[in-house]
């Protein structure tokens, strides 16, 4: 288990992360999703250790991960902005990972590697953006570690290859247990493997939330009135999280069970109405604009 507590930090002025808590559980796939400048980079760099937090604790598995070679034995950190050698080759960044990480699979390694059709002799700056991603991410399998934290982990990947990264994930969490943790914009890409996510913003956490649970309580309302007078009580008895208004037609985002929901709609004899699931990426815009971040406001 993965545990942030009251965690933050900042670079001079700018409060990159703001006293964050939260538990990431075992054996699922988190999804870590935010604002442009929300701390998602700079939370997974605490994560994996590489920054040390100002205020507040992360452990993994009981133990302070910050300068502790035990727990950062336990992590694998799949950067957006990825390293390797200069002049290096696959095989190279194969033989320094052996060395950091005892019980790095080289069969697996040599077999995945023939299986993406990556050559292993082959200079990696000759490699395009989406095989450099593709190595950075089978190396980080074959490491063998608990937990993989990945920074935009599909980015630059074709769709064929997102969804055999995704299967490979899927593949690897059955058989031994891995936990991968996923920070990305590509909310989309993220909505069919992630079964947790928390969103940030501003530095700090508005939620984390079992995804399908998530997905049962908050619905989008699109209905059309029989006259003006209906909409107070509307706004009454609904949770609404937003409102938007075209002519006749009303969408509201509300919150709640959706039997209650369609019973309450149902009650209110309008003209029309219809009760719809939201994506990752509509329930990620409608949190944030109750948040003060509203689109709307970036292009009018």
């Amino acid at each position: 288990m993965i545990e942030f507590q009251g965690v933050s930090k900042s670079f001079d002025a700018v409060k990159a992360v703001d006293h964050i808590s939260a538990v990431i559980e075992e054996g699922h796939v988190f999804g870590l999703i935010g604002t442009n400048g929300a701390g998602k980079s700079t939370l997974m760099r605490m994560l994996c250790g590489i920054f040390r937090p100002d205020e507040g604790s992360i452990t993994v598995d009981g133990q302070p991960v910050y300068d502790n070679p035990a727990a950062k034995a336990k992590l694998f950190y799949i950067s957006d902005d990825q390293y390797f050698f200069r002049s290096g080759t696959p095989k190279d960044m194969m033989r320094l990972y052996q060395a950091y990480y005892g019980d790095f699979d080289t069969l697996k390694w040599n077999t995945l590697m023939e299986k993406f059709g990556l050559e292993s002799g082959r200079k990696i700056h000759t490699f395009s953006k989406g095989m450099k991603k593709q190595l950075s991410i089978l190396c980080g399998i074959c490491a063998n570690t608990k937990y993989l934290l990945c920074d935009e982990t599909f980015d630059g990947l074709d769709p064929v290859m997102r969804q055999a990264i995704k299967a490979l994930f899927v593949k690897e969490i059955e058989e031994r247990g891995m936990t991968p943790v996923i920070a990305s914009h590509n909310l989309r890409e993220l909505e069919d493997i992630c079964e947790y996510v928390g969103l940030l913003h501003k530095g700090g956490i508005l939620f984390e939330r079992d995804l399908d649970e998530m997905k049962l309580s908050i619905h989008k309302i699109q209905c059309i009135l029989k006259d003006k007078s209906q909409l107070p009580r509307l706004q009454e008895g609904l949770r609404i999280v937003t409102t938007e208004n075209r002519g006749a037609l009303y969408t509201f985002t509300v919150r709640g069970r959706r039997e209650e929901v369609e019973r309450y709609m149902e009650e209110q004899n309008l003209v029309f109405y219809e009760l719809l699931p939201l994506s990752l990426e509509e329930i990620f815009i409608s949190e944030t604009e109750v948040e003060g971040y509203d689109v709307k406001t970036l292009i009018l």
